[in-house]
């Protein structure tokens, strides 16, 4: 019996627009802070206060944008959103004042939370039911290549013309570009709800996840830490400068590595295996990433012999296990992320798909701003390194309510009896 096609033209576009979409995005997110302060004269808290913006409008949009993907046509939802999108990098090379920049860049934020759901949800409405499960691990492919390959591409290109214009009309050009090919995607025309809608708060969050969705915050809060501050966290602690572009590239070759690796086990289904070991492999990735400067600060702080060998060869394990574990918490994640989003999917009926994709997004997000804000304050009241041991902490208690609750939570809700 032949399997039905996974790479099929219309999922091969959505996941080129998909990467066109997170390239976009990721060509310009490293130099934004360098363009405000030098364009605009804008001091760190400004700088702060201009980009977060971006990510609370799209937070903000999220569960509307599932209500209106499962209540509308998803084709025409999703080009309304792109083309959005698009547009508004046109509004970065016309925002003449910092005001201007904050408003364009703030929201800028709504048309991207639409579009994410937008995307994913025809991603898996174009896949053939039997190779879904599989087909959602690799869509995420393409956020990962977008995000090992453009910042770099963005900081060479800033590096050879020295000009942000051209950073700019680049975005826009690739975003225009994605928007081309999911024009071209054909879907089938599904059957909208007939007569009035009761409008409930299901609509916009799953309520049937709510479980999977809380234990996606703790490793969202867990990612949104490490990502914020690990720059300043690697020069202050570990004395390492320079390595940041390394670490997130590594992390991304880990999860490129994890979705094919794991491609097999989501095609028999074993989402809950998929979860619980990816978890672990981050959770073990975010201990040594903390564990390694402490062994060396505690070793220094004594005089015996012995710990003066072990603060010495700690000096060469420091980028080990530095490097190392970004390669543990990208493999981790990789695994983690698209066993979380098919267990939230298969909890759902079929009209609830873009809620289900709005609630994992909205739950990850809330994780990463909670991360952002409660390490900031832990950091500034105690140290970096306390903060990065409450990652450990809250990315453990993740764990440990997923083995204890949240798997069973999936089994007795899963609609689709075939996947466990």
């Amino acid at each position: 019996m032949t399997q039905d096609r996974l790479w099929n033209a219309n999922y091969c576009k959505v996941m080129a627009a998909n990467f066109a979409l997170f390239f976009a995005f990721y060509v310009l997110t490293p130099l934004l802070p360098l363009y405000l302060s030098e364009h605009f004269g804008a001091t760190k808290d400004v700088i702060g206060m201009v980009l977060s913006g971006y990510t609370v409008t799209a937070l903000l949009f999220r569960p509307f944008s599932g209500y209106v993907v499962d209540t509308f046509p998803r084709k025409t939802v999703l080009i309304i959103c792109y083309t959005a999108f698009a547009i508004f990098f046109a509004g970065y090379l016309a925002a003449s004042t910092l005001l201007l920049f904050l408003i364009v860049r703030t929201l800028h934020g709504g048309p991207f939370g639409g579009l994410t759901v937008a995307n994913s949800t025809v991603a898996i409405d174009v896949l053939p039911s039997s190779r879904r499960t599989e087909g959602i691990g690799y869509y995420g492919l393409s956020n990962n290549l977008a995000m090992a390959i453009a910042p770099t591409i963005g900081i060479f290109v800033y590096q050879w013309s020295g000009s942000f214009e051209l950073l700019f009309w680049i975005a826009l050009a690739v975003a225009f570009g994605g928007l081309l090919i999911d024009s071209t995607v054909k879907t089938r025309p599904l059957p909208l709800p007939k007569g009035r809608r009761v409008i409930t708060f299901d609509r916009f969050f799953l309520l049937r996840g709510w479980l999977l969705g809380l234990n996606m915050v703790a490793f969202g809060f867990s990612f949104g830490v490490l990502s914020n501050y690990l720059a300043i966290y690697g020069k202050e602690v570990m004395g390492i400068t320079g390595g940041t572009g390394t670490y997130f590239m590594l992390c991304s070759v880990g999860l490129i590595l994890s979705r094919i690796q794991g491609g097999k086990a989501l095609r028999k289904g074993r989402l809950t295996h998929n979860a619980g070991s990816g978890m672990v492999i981050s959770l073990i990735g975010y201990t040594l990433f903390i564990l390694m400067p402490t062994i060396h600060q505690f070793s220094i702080l004594r005089s015996a012999p012995c710990d003066a060998l072990l603060a010495k060869n700690s000096e060469f394990l420091i980028p080990i296990g530095y490097y190392g574990s970004a390669l543990l918490i990208g493999l981790g994640n990789g695994h983690m992320w698209p066993a979380f989003q098919n267990m939230t999917i298969n909890v759902a009926s079929n009209n609830q798909r873009g809620t289900a994709n709005s609630t994992i997004l909205i739950s990850w997000d809330i994780g990463m701003g909670l991360g952002i804000l409660v390490g900031g304050v832990i950091a500034e009241l105690i140290s970096y390194g306390a903060a990065f041991w409450t990652v450990v902490l809250i990315n453990g208690s993740g764990v440990a309510l997923f083995f204890l609750a949240t798997k069973q939570f999936f089994l007795k809700r899963n609609l689709n009896p075939t996947v466990h």
